[in-house]
């Protein structure tokens, strides 16, 4: 089984303005509403490759009712937790001469609905995998991660985290099956700037030392580098085409990684598959599909 958590979803509210302007009304030349989050965007691109899993994480109000309908709609089963204080957030991604984003609060969680979210990650067990992915919303601990890795260490559950400097350094010790930062996230932790995939390559090693089993970089138009717990380390550049939409494009990176890894055993196709699925979402105004990344990799 793969879960994935989501503490925050959102509605995504994408649009496209000409030459938006402050102060005056701004009229679309195009919409599309989406469910967001990093794990709800994992469990739709894994389901968009043929493989199942369960999306976890707060919902609440009739924003929360909608993200799980479309959630489902998109075949992946939802099983999230119903909040009674305040309404899952909506994000509004503007599209213009440059993008900008409105990000709403989200709900308030208690003690008790995260009582509810362990519950669900109880059954749990050897060879499944989690993914925990994204910011932690105010009303959460700030040591979410920790607490949730905690709680499955030992059960030989293979977790998967995508996050940001401290979420992403302070579970480490816990050694997490796949990492994913970007180049840039990597540099800020280790306080350098990384350009190259060369200069990626001793970082990603360093986080690996430090209790990561395999370590997975994403770069956008410069490709990836995997470290790989069996010793391997690939490269590779990233597959040439237009960029429509950066949003999602490392979730489903991740989402490809685990289906290669499942299909094939062999971390060189599960590398491959990410960087494909990664660059298939980015070059379309939807997350990625089966035939979209067989084409990429066949390139």
């Amino acid at each position: 089984m793969i879960c994935t958590v989501t503490f925050n979803p959102s509605l995504d509210y994408i649009v496209r303005v000409d030459d938006m302007r402050l102060g005056v009304i701004n009229r679309t030349t195009y919409e599309q509403v989406l469910p967001g989050g990093k794990g709800i965007n994992v469990s739709i691109v894994l389901g968009n490759l043929g493989h199942e899993s369960r999306a976890l994480g707060f919902l609440a109000g009739f924003t929360g009712a909608e993200i799980a309908r479309r959630v489902r709609e998109a075949g992946v089963d939802a099983d999230f937790i119903e909040v009674a204080e305040g309404m899952s957030r909506i994000n509004a991604k503007i599209k213009s001469n440059e993008e900008t984003e409105l990000n709403g609060q989200g709900p308030l969680i208690t003690e008790a609905d995260i009582e509810q979210l362990y519950a669900r990650l109880e059954v749990l067990s050897q060879d499944d995998t989690l993914v925990i992915s994204g910011s932690v919303p105010a009303t959460l601990p700030g040591d979410m991660y920790e607490r949730i890795m905690e709680r499955l260490d030992g059960r030989g559950v293979r977790v998967v985290v995508d996050a940001e400097r401290e979420l992403l350094t302070r579970v480490l010790p816990y050694r997490p099956f796949l990492v994913k930062p970007n180049n840039i996230e990597l540099g800020d932790i280790y306080g350098v700037k990384l350009e190259t995939r060369a200069d990626v390559i001793p970082y990603a090693k360093r986080m690996q030392q430090a209790g990561a089993r395999n370590v997975l970089v994403s770069m956008a138009g410069e490709g990836g580098v995997l470290v790989a717990e069996s010793g391997e380390v690939f490269d590779s550049p990233a597959a040439k085409g237009e960029v429509v939409n950066s949003v999602g494009a490392g979730d489903s990176s991740v989402a490809g990684f685990l289906a290669g890894l499942a299909e094939t055993s062999s971390y060189e196709t599960a590398f491959r598959m990410a960087l494909a699925a990664g660059s298939a979402s980015a070059f379309s105004d939807h997350l990625a599909t089966r035939p979209e990344v067989e084409e990429l990799m066949a390139r």
